[in-house]
């Protein structure tokens, strides 16, 4: 097994334990936990995750456009296939967010596996890629809410993701740091944030359907986890970006999706199983792709 997938292990470890737990909490337990994680425990991961070293206005200008680009080719990738989706808006937005959003925490242990002069870059992308992706989910879910333009923006600029990745992000273009007591509460919190949601994913997900991918689950993936990787791969390579940008920009784009996708399906009433079978599909099959792109890349 190669390091990366042995690296993975704990948290697919931790989705067969949230099987094994669904039954011994009610499901107003687990409804608590998904609102706890949107509210507090995320946000702390995603301000810490985002409060990194000040980075380079040279790569800030490569990996802003190369991260952002992307996103928009696996949203629009995800868009083409609608009519293999759900019926219901909001049940589609709830599984099209998958298509973009990335799993932060696949992200770190990615990091190490990369040159040790790239691995800035990877955090550059966490931080840049973070607020973008929660503007398009919670745009997305809250225009399937039927909610008017005006409260779609408002929900967007309130939301607690997109709050606490720009508030790291400017304090890390400041060069500010948060007190040691602080910074140590905000890093208890962001280490229960993943598994939690593991737990909660494991929880919610039809295991025998898991099996069971219907066109749209593997269009989805597909585009998430192969597609987009290779386009974005052959266009940072085409305009020359760079040896470093093209393998963390690529790598980013092949990382499977994030569990806080099944945290916002929550909150917002799509279908959460749907969303969180999705996510222990690409979790699991990010396990075998995400090495080979490494393999190939490195």
């Amino acid at each position: 097994m190669s390091p990366v997938a042995l690296a993975l292990l704990p948290d697919f470890l931790l989705l067969i334990g949230g099987a094994f737990l669904r039954r011994m909490l009610p499901p107003a337990a687990w409804q608590a936990i998904d609102c706890l994680n949107f509210n507090v425990l995320f946000p702390a991961l995603i301000f810490l995750s985002a409060l990194r070293a000040r980075p380079a206005f040279d790569d800030l200008v490569v990996m802003g456009p190369g991260v952002w680009t992307g996103m928009l080719v696996a949203c629009t990738l995800a868009w083409l296939v609608r009519g293999f989706g759900p019926a219901r808006y909001l049940d589609f937005a709830g599984m099209w967010q998958t298509a973009w959003r990335f799993n932060t925490a696949f992200a770190v242990v990615a990091a190490t596996a990369l040159p040790a002069e790239h691995r800035g870059l990877m955090f550059i992308a966490i931080g840049l890629g973070v607020p973008f992706a929660n503007v398009l989910a919670v745009a997305a879910l809250s225009r399937g809410q039927g909610d008017r333009w005006r409260k779609t923006v408002l929900q967007v600029a309130t939301n607690p993701f997109l709050v606490a990745s720009l508030a790291g992000i400017l304090l890390s273009l400041l060069d500010l740091r948060l007190p040691e007591p602080l910074a140590g509460a905000a890093m208890r919190l962001a280490q229960a944030a993943v598994p939690l949601a593991l737990l909660s994913v494991g929880a919610a997900v039809q295991w025998g359907a898991m099996m069971r991918m219907d066109r749209f689950e593997v269009a989805l993936n597909a585009i998430k986890l192969v597609v987009t990787p290779m386009m974005v791969w052959v266009a940072a390579t085409g305009l020359g970006l760079g040896h470093g940008p093209t393998i963390v920009l690529t790598i980013f784009s092949a990382l499977p999706t994030a569990a806080a996708a099944h945290v916002l399906a929550s909150v917002y009433g799509a279908d959460r199983e749907r969303v969180a079978t999705l996510i222990t599909q690409s979790t699991v099959i990010g396990c075998v792709t995400l090495p080979i792109w490494l393999l190939i890349l490195i």
